[in-house]
């Protein structure tokens, strides 16, 4: 059943984004695209009862940020979510990411369980000091934040005015990150990170289901912080005239994924880059931007010589890693490159026919500019509190 839903999810993705052509395509994107004008109205109808104070958002009575953005997935979200919580925990935050961790396998109903469903805590990814989930149970992105991530806390649940709650009661965290939390109103955000990919910046500019934006570019304008991910390092002028017709007020900080080693997927044996060029390997991943992956790998000198591409978060069995190896062999290629948030979908039982060795390209962000704009940030949400006069205090 679940090979089957994500055979039909890759058919709508290729529709969405005119892969699949022919009258059956045709009939469907039209019909998505009827879909996707009910689906404005209902968004800035949400925004505007929003606005009106009509829907309420909750106030836990600590910092909450949000990262997010206005596409679906594909803009580098969590490096840039594992930056910002060593940042904040290095300036003295005690820090806990909120996520609903996508695809995860969520837990077993009961009747009675679905009455009290708000009852029930949130899943501890991790305690900030030790993983008490794998990735399937967790899902992929929380997994490997928790992994990457030591002393900061990490949730999921879909829920996150209670994992909040649940986070400041049981470990008195002061700052909550919203894992992709842009569209998620129902908790109050003191600041808005809005994630552009340079790339594709609004997708294919159609909203759901007809196309990859989850509201319009304009509500841009509710961010705090713009940060262009994925740069090569030429100007982005025109996506920044873009920027500023619907916010001119946010910062704006540019940032690539800057490579950092190869690491063993079962051994945890670490490769410098150079290990990469002029090596003929092959390329696994299922991520939403495959293309940007490869691209990345080639530009390190390696030879790509076979690729294979899944639906993003698909959770790999062993039968399908064992085949590619087995194709990687005829091939005689040296080595499979995959991507870290791959590396934590893969099977363990894998490894015992692991001929050809699997590394993950560990990535970190770099700020290419707005520096000043990004220590600010920091420093402004990290700045200790001014502590109160004994006259002001009794008054």
């Amino acid at each position: 059943m679940g090979r089957w839903l994500e055979k039909l999810e890759e058919f709508g993705i290729d529709v969405v984004l005119e892969r699949r052509h022919g009258v059956r395509a045709s009939v469907l994107r039209g019909i998505l695209y009827a879909l996707s004008f009910i689906y404005d109205r209902l968004v800035q109808l949400r925004l505007y009862l929003y606005r009106k104070r009509v829907f309420r958002e909750r106030a836990l009575g600590c910092l909450v940020i949000s990262i997010g953005n206005l596409t679906v997935g594909g803009t580098g979200k969590t490096p840039i979510v594992e930056k910002f919580a060593r940042a904040l925990q290095a300036g003295g935050r005690r820090v806990a990411i909120l996520t609903r961790g996508y695809k995860s396998v969520p837990r077993k109903r009961t009747w009675l369980s679905l009455l009290r469903r708000d009852s029930e805590p949130p899943r501890v990814v991790s305690d900030g000091q030790s993983l008490l989930l794998d990735s399937l149970i967790a899902g992929d992105e929380p997994y490997m934040l928790a992994h990457n991530l030591k002393n900061v806390i990490v949730l999921v649940d879909k829920n996150r005015v209670k994992s909040g709650r649940f986070a400041i009661d049981k470990w008195q965290v002061d700052t909550l990150l919203l894992d992709d939390g842009f569209q998620y109103l129902h908790l109050k955000h003191r600041l808005d990170m809005v994630l552009v990919d340079r790339q594709a910046p609004f997708g294919n500019e159609l909203l759901l289901p007809r196309g990859t934006l989850r509201e319009r570019p304009r509500n841009l304008r509710r961010a705090s912080y713009i940060f262009i991910t994925k740069n090569t390092g030429e100007p982005n002028f025109e996506l920044m005239r873009r920027i500023r017709r619907y916010n001119r007020t946010a910062e704006v900080i540019e940032c690539a994924h800057k490579p950092l080693h190869l690491q063993n997927v079962f051994t945890g044996e670490r490769l410098p880059l150079e290990a990469l060029r002029d090596t003929f390997i092959g390329s696994l991943c299922a991520i939403a931007a495959p293309e940007s992956f490869e691209a990345a790998l080639q530009k390190l000198g390696a030879h790509v010589d076979l690729a294979k591409r899944y639906i993003d978060h698909h959770y790999y069995t062993e039968a399908e890693v064992i085949s590619f190896i087995n194709r990687c062999i005829r091939r005689d290629l040296a080595m499979i490159v995959t991507t870290e948030k791959d590396s934590v979908r893969m099977p363990r039982s894998a490894e015992a026919e692991m001929k050809v060795p699997i590394y993950f390209l560990r990535v970190e962000i770099e700020i290419l500019s707005g520096h000043e704009s990004w220590d600010h940030c920091v420093t402004r949400i990290c700045k200790p509190k001014p502590m109160l006069s004994p006259e002001r205090f009794f008054a």
